[in-house]
């Protein structure tokens, strides 16, 4: 239920994204709060490379960023493949926070605006200006209303209780109302864009 990251990248971070295809793999209906970094899901291959290399260096870890990268790329199949639904909600910070070079944030930025057109994808941005029921949580992932997995600076969290699972759900459901998607949303990436060098 509880286990720190030191543990789960203690051979490096490859082996847990193979270890968790299944789970993507089964799960119809994914329901993401992103409110540091982009999901996994959509992150493109110089982002998650930006990112995992700073994890790796934080933690400590074994540096296989490269085949760590190519395993969350191919986990991430699932947007793609399958009879899988995507309801995603990023703060808006996300698009602004350089986990990596310009040209990868670019990149990142562009992958968005098109993964946003796939008809299982549901994309929302919290406005930094909104109103809030709820405050800014940490990152957290549904599966299939079945597990929450919740990512904090030092630990995985993944909850299998019904009553914990309702109430990170009730949260999603109250941050997605104050997101906004579409055109609004696009006109949010966009301007993350334009600040980019």
């Amino acid at each position: 239920m509880y286990v720190e990251w030191r543990q789960i990248h203690k051979d490096g971070m490859r082996r847990v994204h193979e270890q968790t295809v299944p789970l993507y793999q089964r799960t119809h209906s994914f329901r993401v709060y992103a409110s540091n970094v982009m999901p996994g899901m959509l992150q493109t291959a110089g982002y998650a490379t930006g990112l995992l290399r700073a994890i790796t260096a934080f933690q400590g870890t074994p540096d296989d960023v490269a085949d760590a990268v190519a395993a969350r790329l191919d986990r991430s199949r699932v947007i793609r493949e399958g009879a899988h639904r995507f309801a995603l909600l990023l703060e808006e910070t996300v698009l602004h926070y350089r986990v990596c070079d310009d040209e990868a944030m670019r990149d990142q930025l562009e992958y968005l605006l098109t993964v946003m057109r796939r008809p299982n994808v549901a994309l929302g941005i919290i406005p930094k200006h909104a109103r809030r029921t709820v405050w800014p949580l940490e990152a957290f992932y549904s599966f299939d209303d079945q597990q929450v997995a919740v990512e904090t600076l030092t630990a995985e969290i993944n909850l299998t209780t019904p009553g914990e699972i309702h109430t990170y759900l009730r949260a999603f459901a109250e941050l997605s109302r104050v997101a906004v998607r579409g055109e609004p949303a696009k006109g949010l990436i966009r301007d993350a864009l334009s600040t980019l060098g």
